[in-house]
């Protein structure tokens, strides 16, 4: 019996899916914390299937929410009112200075071409008294991967993204960015990430492998094997490891 593999689309709904549920109760989480009004105006920057831009039109049912990604084919603004989904690339996009109350960035400065640009115009976005949250990954070395095995697939992840020309230290450089433009209130929580980080965090780790890791083996990068053998044991107490953390940092424009 021949199982049918799911289709490019079908396998990128499916890992959005569980993206969604490893990363949306922190980040729900922490814009709980912060003084939104029922009015506020929010832009959720790279908005993926649009879990958060739904969630925000809850929390501001007399406000609005634009969710911008450079794909929208997984987001549906329909059934949420207030919510505006726009297919662009952020980094043309040219907002008038203050039109945000609220700014969500997930996983998206580190994957642009001008990732320190961009964070200065998106503070120029927030409306006095306004808020940004920025969450995004910073990778840890793969060199000190826990296993030999998880070293060779950590390197072979960590190729796709210098192949994409992602900056894969710009996370850590958040906190002190976002203070030197002028922000108040600036503080950031950390999570770490990686194998045996999580029931959410391994399934999503696992699944990216079995969907999307035959173009590592495909380039060289790492064997099927391998990949294989990281799969089976990456709930194995041996395996557990850290390769990511995930900088989750907010900031408050002064409201003079």
């Amino acid at each position: 019996m021949t199982l049918t593999q799911p289709t490019a689309q079908q396998a990128e709904a499916i890992l959005a899916a569980l993206w969604e549920r490893n990363y949306d109760p922190l980040t729900t989480e922490l814009i709980s914390q912060l003084p939104l009004g029922a009015g506020s105006r929010c832009l959720d920057i790279g908005a993926g299937a649009g879990s958060m831009s739904r969630w925000l039109a809850e929390r501001v049912p007399q406000g609005s929410v634009l969710a911008v990604d450079v794909s929208t084919d997984l987001l549906d603004g329909g059934h949420a009112p207030g919510l505006t989904v726009r297919q662009g690339d952020i980094e043309a996009e040219r907002f008038a200075p203050g039109s945000f109350d609220f700014i969500l960035a997930r996983g998206v400065f580190s994957v642009l071409k001008n990732p320190d640009d961009l964070l200065t115009r998106a503070v120029q976005w927030l409306a006095p008294g306004g808020w940004i949250l920025v969450e995004d990954f910073y990778f840890m070395p793969a060199d000190d991967a826990a296993t030999p095995v998880g070293r060779r697939v950590v390197e072979a992840y960590l190729r796709v993204f210098r192949a994409q020309g992602a900056d894969m230290r710009f996370a850590r450089r958040v906190p002190a960015r976002l203070a030197a433009e002028g922000l108040t209130g600036v503080d950031f929580h950390l999570r770490p990430l990686g194998p045996g980080q999580g029931e959410y965090e391994n399934e999503l780790m696992r699944r990216r492998l079995e969907l999307q890791g035959q173009p590592l083996v495909d380039n060289g990068w790492v064997s099927a094997q391998d990949l294989a053998e990281f799969v089976a044991t990456i709930e194995e107490p041996a395996s557990r490891d850290v390769t990511t953390l995930l900088f989750s940092v907010w900031g408050q424009r002064s409201s003079a």
